[in-house]
């Protein structure tokens, strides 16, 4: 048996290629879109993919299943179960016209490629249509099963959110419900052998859990042990309290996501190829008709940068930005290295971002005249202001950080849910933004700028703030004391 797992770091997301040697044949398990690289490695492996398919409807990526199914005839195998309203509604939207080959899985239903056998079991909570695949090496002898790939339920050290159809989606007074049905699935997964392998989907990054794991991979045994979640199962009050707390917000794009997974994934083809745009063109575009994605450091895009630029580091936190203050149908034009470009584009189309038209050198800005500065404020000078006449502040860390302590009539929004909030926040009042570190702030602050707000960035965060001394007030504690 053939077994690789592909992982994207800055989406935090594995897929899995599971081929059996002796016919040749590979199945792609929870592909992202930009499937060029599965084909590659089978390629290169002597196989080929004859099907794909996925664990459930996604939130933080768009899948390649449909996109597989285009490229190479894969036949898909996708999950049946979980009801209509998250059934697969792209089945029958081939492109040319007439269905795609696929097959509706029930609990317990198998399948095979070559001497592979896979067995989906029905494990709902993280989504209705969950399921994970059991892995059967039959053409090496086995008669049990060598791993699971448990895509968003299982993960290392923790347990997929059963929040996200209510947080994300906006199906309101779920979340509860999907807590209960996701320990009773948590129960079952505990009645399997410790010897099972575990083969999740994300990885630490991801907003799919609040407590991830940096290991790839795992066992039935070790999560029994040391998952927190997993060491509730059973105790269905505290599961339900503590699987529920403490949830990062889920970026805007979430929402999308889990719409064209379900309704059809717009096919690909080819990887956008964004032109080269040199300096002088790139510092007279204007970053209000364009989105402008600066990726260099931040003391470089505080200092200077084209006028309504975005700023979006590289890492698990440039998905989380693009996908939050980027609309589908906006052009985009990178700053970033020029070895970074395809890089980057990948990650942009990952989230349906897919008109990237044009990249610039970190060069063509830093020489370029009429650049914008961000303001930044240090933490012993914003506890001046705050004696004075002080500012509006905004908290963009999530829910949970904020609650447990924060600066004096702050308004807490997290940065990945400004957009639909931006009303919220006044325009004739100067904004002072701050987060844990300065990171999720330098972002806000710069989309905000961009929208015409006058926003200032607490340099070093909340952390700074700590350090100098500044006080820290529970939100609602005067209220509760009153």
């Amino acid at each position: 048996m053939f077994l690789r797992m592909l992982y994207d770091d800055h989406l935090a997301q594995a897929a899995y290629v599971i081929g059996c040697q002796r016919t040749g044949e590979a199945i792609v398990i929870d592909p992202e879109r930009d499937v060029d690289r599965y084909i590659e490695l089978a390629q290169a492996n002597g196989l080929r993919i004859v099907a794909a398919t996925e664990t459930h409807i996604h939130a933080d990526f768009l899948s390649g299943t449909r996109e597989l199914a285009e490229r190479v005839g894969a036949r898909v195998y996708l999950s049946g179960e979980g009801g209509s309203e998250w059934s697969y509604g792209w089945l029958d939207k081939k492109a040319g016209g007439g269905r795609y080959d696929a097959v509706l899985l029930k609990n317990g239903d198998t399948f095979r490629i070559g001497n592979i056998e896979l067995r989906a079991v029905h494990t709902p909570g993280h989504t209705p249509e969950h399921v994970m695949f059991i892995v059967t090496d039959l053409g090496g002898g086995a008669t049990e099963p060598m791993g699971i790939a448990t895509g968003d339920f299982v993960f290392v050290g923790d347990l997929g959110r059963p929040d996200l159809l209510e947080s994300a989606a906006g199906e309101h007074g779920v979340k509860e419900g999907f807590a209960r049905t996701l320990n009773a699935s948590a129960v079952k997964f505990l009645e399997l052998p410790d010897y099972l392998q575990v083969w999740p989907a994300h990885g630490a990054g991801s907003a799919c859990g609040k407590a991830l794991g940096a290991v790839p991979s795992s066992t039935v045994g070790y999560e029994r042990k040391f998952n927190s979640s997993l060491r509730l199962a059973g105790k269905e009050q505290d599961f339900v309290s503590f699987i529920l707390s403490g949830q990062p917000a889920p970026p805007l794009y979430f929402a999308r996501m889990k719409r064209e997974n379900r309704d059809g994934v717009p096919l690909l083809g080819e990887l956008p190829r964004p032109r080269r745009i040199a300096g002088a063109e790139l510092a007279v575009l204007d970053g209000r008709q364009v989105a402008i994605v600066d990726t260099r450091p931040w003391p470089a895009f505080r200092d200077g940068h084209v006028p309504g630029s975005l700023w979006a580091p590289i890492g698990t936190q440039f998905p989380m930005v693009t996908g939050s203050y980027i609309e589908p149908d906006e052009e985009i034009v990178l700053v970033c290295e020029p070895e970074q470009a395809e890089m980057l584009v990948r990650d942009l189309v990952r989230i349906g971002l897919d008109r990237v038209v044009g990249f610039g050198a970190p060069s063509d800005v830093s020489g370029a005249a009429h650049l914008e500065r961000t303001p930044e404020i240090s933490a012993v000078e914003f506890a001046d202001r705050m004696r004075g006449q002080a500012p509006f502040v905004l908290d963009a860390r999530n829910e949970h950080e904020h609650a447990e302590g924060g600066i004096e009539g702050a308004m807490n929004i997290a940065h990945t849910r400004l957009a639909p909030r931006i009303g919220e926040l006044p325009k004739a009042r100067p904004i002072v933004c701050h987060c844990r570190s300065g990171v999720r702030s330098g972002a806000a602050t710069a989309y905000l700028r961009r929208e015409g707000y006058d926003v200032t960035n607490l340099a070093g965060g909340f952390l700074a703030w700590e350090r100098a001394g500044g006080e820290v007030v529970k939100p609602g504690a005067e209220a509760a004391a009153r």
